[in-house]
């Protein structure tokens, strides 16, 4: 089915909506009716699949509920905020369903905390995405995937050896992207997209070229499948690398800046064009979990004797402009219900220079305040991300001091990449390792200025 427009959606799984802004959870078929039991551990696999067991084992799948931020997100955040809001009561159950699938299939809710090295830990593991026998609905969102666990394993290859420890039955489904869409798709409570990737790809040109998500993120390699199975130059690695692979985010966007003249005096203006194009990703950048992601670009200019100056984006005019551009505005009032923090104000809304561009779709909470809560989400703001091959075109214009130096005047643009907003990071206490700047691209154009 091909999706126009992602956001207007209707699923089978719509969450209603009652008393105002109140938030119900409906769990899906199989909440709370399967057993840890009934699936294999992951180093049970590894005794025959080592290759991708070690894979997985470096990937963030592994790591979907153990992984440190995720952990502070759900218990600070999410349980808190189901303890602490009547209206969100439950609202933490669905988070398992993605993180720790085994975990709310035996309805484990909320898991023990990762330091306590429970069976949640294992978090996406071979099983559960081997156990999938199928999909719930024409779209795939909020797990809605069909778990038949047991000595039968699905896999998008059958292969010419028989397996001593299981069965194996091709599924189609395994190589499609609605597979991987029941997890990188996710509608809130409140109707609201809160992470579209599938439906962007499926929007893009790669849909129509058959470039599935298995194919960038899962890609192929001339390796056996097994110690005892057969060696194919098709063997899908499980590495899953995306957002958080520096080597994936290298380059993403490329970066062209150039000026409308060579040669200027002081007190001139001088007008930089930036040229970003989309040449990677399938899906638009950032993607995911973008409530928590930001992308910025920054200009600045230095002249012959180092005097550095910061050249904020000109203004398009488009609506809800305000959030794409940096201010020091405060946001994400809706942390205090959960962080118990009454008459909370806000932290900064970024923490990025003011007047730098940012490439973002803002989450907004039932009062309209911008959030990083997906579960708060009621309404979507102005989407400025990238589309797949899209070039978006920035304007700088420069209006030279007089006190410039002669000489050349180098002009940079630098796109920076952050998996979690600055001041929500400090206010949650999270290392700020775990979301430091990751620069994406950077390109230089010179001027001279003449005495």
């Amino acid at each position: 089915m091909k999706l126009k427009n992602p956001f207007v959606i209707v699923g089978p799984f719509l969450i209603v909506l009652i008393l105002g802004f109140a938030y119900t959870q409906v769990k899906k078929d199989q909440f709370g009716q399967l057993k840890y039991e009934e699936f294999e551990k992951p180093g049970k696999c590894a005794t025959c699949h080592d290759g991708f067991y070690q894979q997985w084992d470096q990937s963030m799948m592994s790591k979907a509920y153990s992984h440190h931020w995720d952990e502070i997100e759900y218990f600070k955040l999410a349980v808190a905020h189901s303890e602490n809001d009547p209206a969100m009561k439950g609202v933490h159950e669905g988070c398992n369903g993605c993180h720790t699938p085994m975990a709310y299939m035996a309805g484990d809710v909320p898991p023990p905390h990762p330091s306590e090295n429970s069976r949640a830990n294992e978090a996406v593991s071979c099983d559960v995405c081997h156990t999938i026998k199928s999909i719930t609905g024409d779209t795939s969102y909020n797990h809605n995937f069909v778990m038949e666990p047991g000595n039968t394993k699905f896999s998008s290859r059958k292969g010419k050896v028989t397996s001593p420890e299981h069965q194996i039955v091709k599924s189609d489904l395994h190589s499609t992207a609605r597979f991987c869409g029941t997890c990188h798709n996710e509608k809130s409570g409140f109707g609201a997209w809160v992470k579209s990737t599938q439906l962007e790809w499926e929007e893009g040109p790669y849909s129509d070229e058959g470039v599935r998500c298995q194919d960038c993120h899962m890609t192929k390699a001339n390796l056996k499948t097994a110690r005892m199975g057969d060696t194919y130059p098709d063997t899908k690695l499980h590495l899953f690398h995306g957002a958080h692979d520096p080597g994936k985010l290298n380059g993403v966007v490329e970066i062209r800046i150039y000026p409308d003249v060579k040669e200027v005096v002081p007190g001139d203006l001088v007008v930089f064009d930036v040229m970003l194009f989309n040449q990677k990703t399938g899906h638009k950048f950032p993607t995911g979990s973008v409530e928590d992601r930001i992308v910025w670009l920054h200009v600045e200019a230095e002249d012959e004797k180092g005097n550095v100056y910061h050249l904020p984006v000109d203004k398009k005019g488009f609506e809800g402009e305000e959030y794409t551009i940096a201010s020091d505005a405060l946001a994400y009032q809706d942390l205090g219900v959960p962080l118990k923090k009454d008459n909370f104000e806000g932290v900064q809304r970024e923490d990025v220079p003011v007047g730098d561009r940012i490439f973002r779709l803002p989450y907004f909470d039932p009062q309209g305040r911008m959030t990083m809560m997906q579960w708060n989400t009621k309404s979507l703001g102005v989407d400025y991300r990238f589309g797949p091959r899209e070039t978006k075109v920035e304007t700088y214009t420069f209006n030279l001091p007089f006190d410039v130096a002669p000489g050349k005047l180098k002009v940079s643009a630098v796109m920076n990449y952050r998996l979690l907003v600055k001041p929500v990071g400090e206010l949650l206490e999270v290392p700020e390792e775990e979301y430091a700047i990751h620069e994406i691209n950077r390109q230089s154009t010179e001027v001279t200025v003449l005495p």
